[in-house]
């Protein structure tokens, strides 16, 4: 047998299709949807929304950079992902959040959270969301001062956001109405502001077909159901556009790696997503959900995917008698 090509065979585990998607691109084309996000950000808390996303994203790349080199193992800060990592850890602070805590954030994210478990593709949950748990543990006072939008139309430095609000007085106690809302003019972190802007770049994901509607559409569907139930048609558009719920929906939660891979799983992961979510805000005595509703659907994730999984490829049943 002619071994000529036998040095150049290379063993890897799956999936071993290659196609025209690579990881850079998928990242990018996510960083573009975040863009109007962004935008809004700009406008709503002005240059330092920009600075401390720019701060972020070079952290995470520099935590990145030397966790490969440390372990000796391949850059991989060219794929885009550490970059993406900083600006949905970003978009989940507060604009006026020292920098120095958004960088212990990043390392948390990038360090302990992704590379200690194996780098990309290995992560059990999702880096930015742990990141933004582990800085509100760590930093409540810092992590829930909230600057006041360019739009909100008050004149204080702070203010509460609408979900403060609701869970310190009820819907009489929400200054903003939901256009606001929908729009942006409110109060809360950079990139969660504003539906409008994160329905847009969530729309073109799945256009572009980045990641399907299964997530997205049962996360916000179970938000919306549950917010008729408890607020009427008012609080099923409030719960849908305050807070994370759409930069969670649309780009925390669609994790390739952290999220279930089949249809039907993502259907429940979306749902359990929203059901988290709104028993939170509504029983509990943090005001906000999201990233804690994501995080306990990440770690059900392999559970899902198994459930899922021998559901759609039942195991064959043994024959009975003789020797077959």
């Amino acid at each position: 047998m002619d071994n000529k090509y036998h040095d150049k065979l290379i063993v890897s585990s799956a999936p071993h299709a290659v196609g025209p998607i690579s990881t850079q691109k998928i990242m990018g084309l996510v960083l573009v949807a975040l863009i109007p996000a962004f935008i809004s950000g700009i406008y709503q808390f002005g240059y330092r929304a920009a600075v401390l996303t720019i701060v972020c994203v070079i952290a995470c790349v520099v935590f990145e950079y030397l966790m490969n080199v440390i372990l000796k193992k391949k850059q991989t800060v060219g794929d885009l992902s550490a970059v993406l990592t900083g600006v949905l850890l970003a978009f989940n602070l507060p604009s006026g959040l020292p920098y120095w805590i958004a960088i212990v954030g990043c390392f948390a994210a990038i360090v302990v959270v992704k590379q200690l478990f194996g780098g990309i593709g290995q992560n059990l949950v999702n880096p930015a969301v742990t990141a933004r748990i582990f800085l509100f543990i760590a930093f409540a006072t810092e992590m829930t001062t909230w600057p006041t939008a360019r739009g909100a139309g008050v004149d204080a430095v702070t203010s509460a956001t609408p979900l403060g609000e609701l869970g310190m007085g009820g819907p009489e106690a929400v200054t903003a109405s939901n256009m606001d809302l929908f729009l942006g003019n409110v109060g809360g972190c950079i990139g969660e502001v504003s539906a409008l802007a994160l329905l847009i770049g969530g729309i073109f994901l799945i256009c572009s077909r980045v990641i399907t509607w299964h997530i997205p559409v049962s996360f916000l569907a179970t938000v919306a159901v549950l917010g008729l139930i408890w607020g009427g048609l008012d609080g099923a558009i409030f719960h849908l556009c305050a807070g994370g719920v759409m930069l969670g929906a649309f780009f925390c939660a669609t994790d390739y790696v952290t999220s279930p891979t089949l249809p039907m799983g993502k259907i429940i992961f979306g749902i359990g997503c929203g059901l988290f979510t709104m028993l939170i805000r509504i029983f509990a005595s943090y005001p906000e959900g999201v990233s804690f509703a994501i995080l306990l659907m990440n770690i059900l994730t392999p559970y899902i995917d198994r459930i899922c999984e021998n559901r759609m490829y039942p195991a064959p049943k043994k024959a009975k008698g003789g020797d077959e």
